[in-house]
């Protein structure tokens, strides 16, 4: 079994919001001020804040403070870790899948074998 983490589900938490998935993507293109970063979404200041809060408490987003300007960068190794969790349970995913892959082969054969005997 996967060891969770309080680090990994604070990576989890901070991704379950569209604004912050959102946020992470866009850094994903490099740097960029919180007034950049906060353009797109129809939030206050304040409101935008606490979800680039909870990205930094995550680990996800680091800033610093470059004269009166806040540049915010991706930090990737919280979502490595997430997704190396992610990725024990794609073989579990993969596994179920070609078993209904099978079934649904089979069916479909005895289906048109059937409908041949008619």
């Amino acid at each position: 079994m996967q060891q969770i983490t309080p680090e990994l589900v604070r990576t989890f938490s901070a991704l379950s919001d569209p604004v912050r998935m959102a946020t992470l993507a866009r850094l994903a293109d490099g740097p960029a001020t919180v007034g950049e970063l906060a353009e797109p979404f129809a939030l206050s200041a304040a409101g935008f804040s606490k979800h680039l809060s909870i990205l930094q408490s995550a680990g996800l987003v680091s800033k610093e403070l470059d004269g009166r300007k806040h540049i915010c960068s991706l930090q990737v190794a919280p979502l490595q870790a997430a997704f190396d969790w992610l990725s024990f349970y794609r073989q579990f995913w993969s596994s179920n899948l070609d078993q209904l892959e099978d079934f649904l082969v089979k069916s479909t054969t005895k289906d048109k074998e059937k409908k041949s005997d008619i």
